[in-house]
């Protein structure tokens, strides 16, 4: 009997691939923290399906809430590290909206200014893959690279 074949992007899209998750996680990479923050600037989202996105998105362990008052209790979110590993994705759907969607928006370098570009690196050679040099392998076939910090977008 063979085994099923779990698709890293399939995976990875049963979570944040919704219309609002990756927005959401895009913001809390801005520093917005308090819900009604994310409110107001994830363009369009109600309230109800703002509050359900957060609950799933702590339950999976990419955000977490903090009180920071007791009454009216009300909560902040901020991104754990395994949230913070999503901004990879979300500068990686910026570079290809910049490129190819109408924006009005680029991500650029706080020290230069100049645009960025989402890469393939090798943390162990460390060095850019180019994408003809990309495929994926199964877990026998190479050993999967550890969980790092990711990327973050300036605010």
């Amino acid at each position: 009997m063979s085994q099923q074949v779990r698709c890293p992007v399939a995976a990875t899209l049963e979570l944040v691939g919704d219309r609002w998750t990756l927005l959401i996680v895009r913001d809390l990479l801005r520093g917005r923290r308090r819900f009604n923050e994310l409110r107001e600037s994830v363009e369009g989202i109600p309230p109800a399906v703002l509050a359900a996105r957060l609950r799933t998105l702590e339950g999976a362990g990419v955000v977490e809430r903090r009180a920071y008052q007791d009454r009216p209790a009300r909560f902040e979110y901020r991104l754990t590290p395994k949230g913070h590993a999503l901004g990879v994705v979300v500068g990686a759907l910026a570079d290809w909206g910049q490129r190819y969607a109408e924006a009005d928006l680029a991500l650029v370098d706080r020290e230069c200014g100049h645009g960025l570009s989402v890469v393939y690196h090798c943390p162990t050679c460390e060095r850019q893959a180019p994408r003809r040099r990309v495929r994926f392998a199964g877990r026998g076939e190479h050993p999967l690279p550890s969980g790092g910090a990711g990327a973050t977008l300036p605010g």
